[in-house]
């Protein structure tokens, strides 16, 4: 990474800039406590990661898919017999979900005022458009961002439209995440530079098996270590 060309720093929004990830495992639990009359608990959590994957063509990412996953599992795992109750629990779940308070992950307000005005800033994120526009206004963040890129997928396909829109080429372009699926090596296999910064809970679907160069990303520990580099 040259920081002497980067002129974009995107930042994924979900356990980069706030907690997320924390409220889908709550849930879970909560859900497979719903249900425990049916089958183990461990196993609901399989049933329902192998729903929310096979749905993710059709919903996409966020809360109101997972929540219509839970609904999909239930229905499947109870033989159609679950009782109204535990599908009326599994929307407040969602609606829960929806109304949590949208916590700043440690340092990076100060990130962003010392980044603002030396490059632009941009939120490039997956998720439900509503929900994370929602997220954004909550934090106060919006501010500093001079674009909001909601991602349906986050392929190099997708970073090089992002990269196209901007009018920069992939050398100037910056990604900061907490995914190596999908925050890290996306951007080094179309030549841009990444910087991962791991959370303490990742989604089992966004994590990755495969060892790539330590010299191709940075990792750091907490996100004010961005600025060693910058």
């Amino acid at each position: 990474m040259n920081k002497n060309t980067i002129k974009v720093i995107a930042f994924d929004a979900d356990d980069t800039l706030w907690v997320n990830e924390t409220y889908f495992r709550e849930a879970e639990n909560e859900f497979a406590s719903l249900l425990s009359n049916y089958e183990t608990e461990n196993k609901i959590h399989q049933e329902l990661f192998k729903k929310e994957i096979k749905n993710l063509a059709i919903y996409g990412y966020g809360i109101k898919g997972f929540v219509l996953s839970m609904i999909e599992c239930a229905l499947e795992i109870s033989n159609n017999q679950v009782h109204q109750t535990i599908i009326t629990d599994i929307l407040n779940i969602g609606k829960r979900m929806l109304d949590k308070p949208v916590i700043i992950l440690d340092g990076v307000i100060s990130v962003l005022e010392a980044l603002k005005g030396n490059y632009k800033l941009i939120v490039a994120t997956k998720g439900d458009l509503l929900d994370q526009e929602k997220k954004l206004e909550k934090s106060g963040l919006i501010k500093y961002f001079h674009h909001i890129e909601v991602m349906s997928e986050k392929k190099e396909c997708d970073y090089k439209k992002l990269i196209t829109h901007l009018d920069i080429k992939a050398h100037e372009f910056l990604m900061i995440g907490n995914s190596l699926k999908s925050d890290v090596l996306p951007l080094i296999n179309i030549g841009a530079s990444a910087i991962h910064i791991p959370f303490h809970t990742t989604w089992q679907y966004e994590e990755v098996k495969q060892d790539l160069p330590n010299s191709s990303y940075k990792t750091i520990s907490k996100i004010q270590e961005v600025l060693n580099f910058l």
